[in-house]
């Protein structure tokens, strides 16, 4: 009789037990695409966010029933890093050749006391960071003296390597290197009757007569507009200084770096017309000859009342889209685009990463593919701790767009700690930075470490998404101050 009771026992306390082990029940977990990204986890310096400082990986991704992050806005793991020229630099601006070589200006480092031109080899694709070299290639029989605003620009559709040097106020010279800088030509004079200060150049495949290229410089003139003139023999000779604003524009001199772009056209970015009220784009369909102006949609953002204020920055892509940039009032980073020439823009996008920025500044903007863009600026994340941040946004057009922010300089390396650094004029910077993408995709983001002795540096991505087309660039070793 005992052994029947527990018996009957067992068998009572089996039925609900054979229920749960015999109908298992799934409990439906929602997996998040970001978690499995990196094969470490997402690093302590990346951030993945929408606009106005969105966190993406705490928000649903879904846009109309379907998720937004598929094709070109489909996240990668990414990472930031920057690795240094071993020369100073002031107001660094950069360019890439199709060889792979990597070049920045190192104000006074050249012969004689010259600007130098900067040449970094083996950086691009590099195994490990002894792999690469910088060293100036400016080495000419006669270097031109030393300029107060030395400006650099790499021609992409024919390589050549422009040398644009401002004079104080007493004019300016050209020169350049069709083979990477083994070999100069030049100085060219291009000067008119304009005294010249924060000048521009770049080129389009706009007709020229003598040259594949059509070169144009902006700069300013102290009159109410920037002054602007054109080249259609690579650089030789220059036309007059014209208006780079239409009739009884008051923008102010001041410009944001000049583009060119597939279809031949021209853009720049500065102040509006109406008094330096907002910010605008200004375009060229004519080989610089007369410009038209496209407001930015500034209304809402306001515009940045800082030392570089003018910064209005423009780029345009493979498919001749337009992008643009600018500081807000509130001194944060907007962005929009324009599919019809600069005609119309996207609603403002604001693109700092969601960890409360206490400012940005010094913007700079480029683009390779259709809507694919890379945007660098300065941020303080705190007590005047200056950083490089590099935001790129692989599908502009998505209802969505996914951004990926990297911080290039680790925490605890700060570029600088001067208060309000990025508000003003503040060492190696100057007034301007630069950035670049090569033919991989990869952007190249040309600022100085001034708390590392204004050593010029190309902030990037070691490993993150390619900006031309759907893949994820080819990771690069860890840089950072070792490399200063």
């Amino acid at each position: 009789m005992r052994t029947v009771a527990w018996l009957l026992v067992l068998l009572m306390l089996s039925a609900p037990l054979g229920g749960c082990f015999g109908e298992e029940e799934v409990e439906e977990i929602k997996e998040n695409v970001f978690d499995l990204l990196c094969p470490d986890g997402i690093a302590n310096n990346t951030w993945y966010h929408y606009t106005n400082a969105t966190d993406a990986t705490k928000v649903s991704d879904v846009f109309n029933g379907t998720s937004v992050l598929v094709g070109n806005n489909a996240p990668a793991c990414a990472s930031g890093t920057y690795y240094g020229i071993g020369m100073t630099t002031f107001e660094p601006t950069v360019g890439v050749t199709s060889a792979d070589n990597l070049y920045m200006t190192s104000w006074g480092n050249g012969d004689s006391g010259a600007t130098a031109i900067v040449r970094c080899s083996g950086m691009i694709g590099m195994a490990n960071v002894s792999d690469y070299v910088c060293e100036d290639v400016y080495s000419v029989f006669l270097p031109v003296a030393n300029s107060n605003d030395p400006y650099l620009y790499v021609d992409p559709w024919t390589d050549r390597v422009m040398k644009f040097d401002m004079h104080a106020l007493l004019g300016m010279t050209v020169e350049w290197s069709d083979n990477e800088g083994e070999s100069w030509v030049g100085p060219s004079v291009a000067t008119g009757w304009s005294v010249q200060d924060h000048q521009t150049i770049a080129s389009s495949p706009y007709s020229a007569l003598l040259h594949p290229t059509t070169w144009v410089f902006c700069v300013n003139g102290n009159y109410p507009y920037p002054v602007c003139a054109a080249s259609n023999d690579g650089g030789l000779s220059w036309g007059p200084e014209l208006p780079g604003a239409p009739n009884g524009c008051n923008s102010g001199g001041l410009t944001g770096h000049m583009m060119g772009s597939e279809n031949g056209n021209f853009y720049r970015g500065n102040r509006g017309c109406n008094g330096g009220e907002g910010y605008s784009i200004y375009r060229s369909t004519n080989g610089g000859i007369t410009w038209t102006e496209h407001p930015l949609p500034t209304e809402t953002t306001g515009t940045a009342e800082t030392w570089n204020f003018e910064e209005a920055q423009v780029y345009p892509d493979s498919d001749d889209n337009v992008h643009a940039m600018w500081m807000g009032s509130d001194n944060m980073p907007y962005y929009s685009y324009s599919t019809d020439e600069a005609e119309t823009w996207s609603e403002p996008m604001m693109v700092a990463p969601p960890i409360g920025l206490n400012g940005t500044g010094f913007p700079v903007l480029t683009a390779g593919g259709p809507g694919q863009v890379a945007l660098g600026y300065l941020g303080d994340s705190g007590g005047d701790t200056w950083n490089g941040y590099l935001t790129v946004i692989t599908d502009v057009f998505s209802p969505m767009p996914l951004m990926t922010t990297v911080q290039v300089n680790g925490w605890g390396d700060p570029l600088d700690t001067t208060a309000d650094c990025g508000f003003n004029r503040c060492g190696g910077f100057g007034d301007f930075n630069d950035i670049v993408i090569d033919q991989y995709g990869r952007p190249w983001f040309g600022l100085a470490h001034n708390v590392g002795g204004e050593i010029g540096i190309f902030g990037t991505m070691a490993v993150g998404p390619s900006l031309r087309g759907n893949g994820t660039l080819t990771e690069l070793p860890s840089g950072g101050p070792q490399t200063l």
